[in-house]
């Protein structure tokens, strides 16, 4: 029987397992989604699983570089409380993570999960028994791959929840670490103006048209704003255009080529970036089991 998309999708809403997971059980079973989901909890699979709908918004970042300096990665790895977070073994296995993904160079994160790390035991084998053992939810939730064919890699670890991986072409450790730290604090959402995205450009000229709109000025008045709106909001975005942190006179971009450097790439990750976090309401929680009883 062919397992749709579908069925994946509605065994995977049933037990909060991974994607690859339902995929498999529903191979075995036959389609059978019920059966799979006996099966699943028979294995003790569901006992780890039923952690999975809880979130996870916590966690730890790992940046690995190759020995050649050429191949980098960041990745993350979450789980639900900082307790977790700081402890010894789950900042072990995000580090095995990572130089996992260095190592192998996957594809997507499905892929990587898929991977062995210690005794031939995969990455999402290791990630179920430590979810069994420790009580929390624990996801590797993403990682990038960066190579360099010439310049060298830097990262910028901010404490454990923010982390930089930059790669630079002429510059030393030092200006390295510096423009890491500012990306770290200033958030930049790309190198350039030429790698801001144009849909993101067209949205932003298309609100600044309509808030100048209102003001009542002559149209050519309202092109004039919104053109000197648009300079101020590449400015502000772009990695070149901020004002250097350390040094707010002189742009990131003026640094760079006083040292006659050249930012090739970066990637900022903070933990639990996006991630909505539940609100607990300890006396609702109450109520609901008092209600239940």
């Amino acid at each position: 029987m062919q397992i749709t998309a579908a069925m994946v999708k509605e065994l995977r809403e049933r037990t909060g397992s991974g994607m690859m997971e339902c995929k498999k059980a529903l191979t075995e079973a036959g389609g059978d989604i019920d059966a799979a989901i006996e099966n699943m909890r028979k294995s003790g699979l569901a006992k780890a699983d039923k952690k999975a709908g809880r979130v996870a918004a916590e966690g730890r970042i790992a940046i690995k570089i190759s020995d050649d300096g050429k191949t980098a990665v960041i990745a993350e790895v979450n789980c639900e409380t900082d307790f977790v977070s700081g402890g010894d073994d789950f900042l072990t296995f995000v580090n095995e993570v990572a130089a996992t993904a260095l190592e192998n160079r996957p594809e997507s994160t499905e892929a990587l999960v898929e991977l062995a790390i210690d005794g031939g035991q995969t990455i999402e084998e290791k990630r179920k028994e430590m979810v069994s053992k420790i009580g929390e939810n624990i996801q590797v939730r993403r990682f990038e791959l960066m190579q360099l064919d010439a310049g060298n890699f830097g990262s910028y670890l901010h404490g454990t929840r923010i982390g930089v991986l930059l790669g630079m072409e002429n510059g030393n450790d030092d200006l390295i670490k510096d423009v890491a730290m500012h990306i770290a604090a200033s958030r930049p959402t790309c190198v350039t103006e030429a790698q801001v995205p144009a849909e993101l450009l067209e949205k932003e000229r298309e609100i600044l048209i309509a808030q100048a709109q209102d003001s009542g000025k002559p149209q050519d008045i309202i092109e004039k704003m919104v053109d000197g709106r648009i300079r101020k909001y590449l400015a502000e975005i772009t990695l070149v255009g901020q004002p250097f942190v350390k040094d707010p006179d002189k742009t990131v971009g003026a640094l760079l080529k006083d040292e006659g450097a050249e930012v090739k790439g970066f990637v900022r990750y903070e933990v639990g970036e996006g991630i909505e976090k539940k609100q607990e309401n300890f006396a609702d929680e109450v109520m609901a089991q008092v209600n239940a009883s």
